[in-house]
């Protein structure tokens, strides 16, 4: 059984049709994502109900925060997971074990010292991030489950999604981010409005995504257990691999956090800045950043889909693969990223009123649809490029890509389009951001496909 399971993931990644290989890995990842974008919403939609403005502050306060916690995700579960997939594509199990047992406890110990940190600097850092009296008891409640308690099953769902995907296991990794966002959505409302008395909603909301998270947790440490002695990720935790393994993890894992980190600083600078120009148009863009992620989180699924593929056959050197697999997972995500636009052009004002039916905001927020869905596909080519460069090991390309992006070009951007055309201006700062990043990341692709042909010469040679 276990035999037969690891001969169908290297069938997977060596010989099977490329379009239905990609299909088999992105598939799966891409209903995780649709899921996670729902699960997203989800605790703030039960709060919403009820009608406490604090309670709902309270929790958009810990949201930063606990994004923070889940880019930790990043340093070894895609650093790792690159890793693991170039070292199977290259015959090296025994590293790529060593390099699971690092991703593990380096994902633990990370994520440990975050809860631990949060913990102790509870107090300052809810009244930095602007939780007055009445708001900081609700912060708290959820912070000390969703991240104190929470923090380390959180990020090992996420870690553990991504060392699966990394030996051809898709569908079981997408499962546990799937039923975990599903136990979260149905645990809300049943300790929110139904075990716990009224007044205790958001600490409710806390334990349900505390619970629905170690439940998760629970699922992936029995279904890695189950893969068989031979997996990479059945490796013995104590065997840790040489220091140049681990910082080929950190070299790809730090610009995947990183990179992470700052695309939702984004979000966070494009509401504090939108907040200027009344509640009309908060409430607008707060739809619109929601209603984009469906292209967006598509897109990334399959592009984490792709990346394992990718990174196999570039440890294996089978750059003919490497590049249809490439070329397949491209084509598909800038055909969804067209589409999407066209629809959100035409659907704009029936999509805003399905949150929300106040005139003026459905009027403001079409607007600001139409002007972010029209980079839609250039967004396509920037996201695709990231896990690209992130399978083939190339971390720093990645996190050329994602620093230019956001902290040189969208970010900085923002102040200067409020300053010159105002909210609309604010909602089309993807334009700063993306059409150059198309350009640059064409570029370093090329340049990256340039040094492969002369290295496929010399092995020639």
């Amino acid at each position: 059984m276990h035999m037969k399971k690891q001969q169908d993931n290297r069938e997977l990644f060596e010989s099977m049709p490329v379009g239905r290989a990609v299909r088999t890995m992105a598939l799966p990842t891409i209903l995780g994502q649709l899921i996670i974008l729902v699960y997203s919403m989800a605790d703030t939609y039960f709060i919403g109900r009820t009608n406490d403005p604090a309670a709902v502050a309270g929790a958009s306060l810990i949201l930063p925060v606990f994004n923070l916690a889940l880019s930790i995700s990043g340093l070894t579960g895609t650093g790792g997971g690159a890793l693991i997939s170039r070292l199977l594509g290259q015959k090296d199990p025994e590293n790529a074990g060593r390099v699971n047992s690092f991703s593990v406890l380096f994902s633990v110990l990370v994520a440990g010292l975050f809860s631990l940190g949060t913990f102790v600097f509870m107090e300052p850092l809810l009244k930095a991030l602007g939780a007055g009296s009445a708001v900081f008891p609700h912060a708290r409640d959820y912070a000390l489950w969703v991240i104190v308690a929470g923090g380390i099953p959180t990020v090992m769902v996420n870690v553990y999604s991504s060392l699966l995907r990394s030996v051809g296991a898709s569908r079981p990794a997408a499962f546990g981010v799937m039923m975990g966002g599903v136990l979260n959505i149905v645990l809300d409302p049943l300790f929110m409005f139904v075990l716990l008395p009224e007044g205790m909603e958001i600490f409710g909301a806390g334990v349900a995504t505390f619970l629905s998270n170690v439940i998760s947790a629970v699922y992936f440490l029995v279904v890695v257990r189950r893969l068989g002695p031979d997996s990479p990720l059945r490796h013995p935790l104590r065997d840790l691999p040489e220091r140049h393994l681990v910082w080929e993890v950190l070299k790809v894992g730090i610009p995947a956090a990183t990179t992470a980190f700052l695309f939702d600083m984004d979000y966070v600078v494009i509401g504090r800045l939108m907040a200027g120009h009344g509640d009309t148009a908060l409430a607008a863009i707060g739809i619109v950043l929601k209603v984009e992620r469906l292209p967006q989180n598509i897109i990334i699924g399959a592009a984490m889909g792709m990346m394992p593929i990718i990174a196999y056959n570039y440890g294996a050197k089978n750059f003919e693969r490497m590049d249809a697999a490439r070329r397949y997972t491209l084509n598909a995500s800038l055909i969804l990223g067209a589409v999407s636009t066209v629809l959100y052009f035409a659907l704009a004002p029936s999509i805003m009123r399905l949150f929300i039916a106040e005139p003026q905001t459905v009027a403001v927020g079409s607007v600001f649809l139409r002007i972010r869905a029209a980079v839609t596909t250039l967004m396509a080519m920037c996201v695709f490029h990231v896990f690209l460069f992130n399978g083939m090991g190339r971390g720093g390309y990645a996190l050329f890509l994602g620093v230019t992006r956001w902290a040189v070009l969208n970010i900085p951007m923002l102040f200067v389009m409020d300053r010159f055309f105002g909210m609309n201006g604010i909602a089309a700062s993807q334009f700063t951001g993306d059409i150059p990043m198309f350009v640059i990341s064409l570029v370093l692709y090329r340049r990256l496909c340039n040094k492969l042909i002369r290295e496929r010469q010399t092995d020639a040679g």
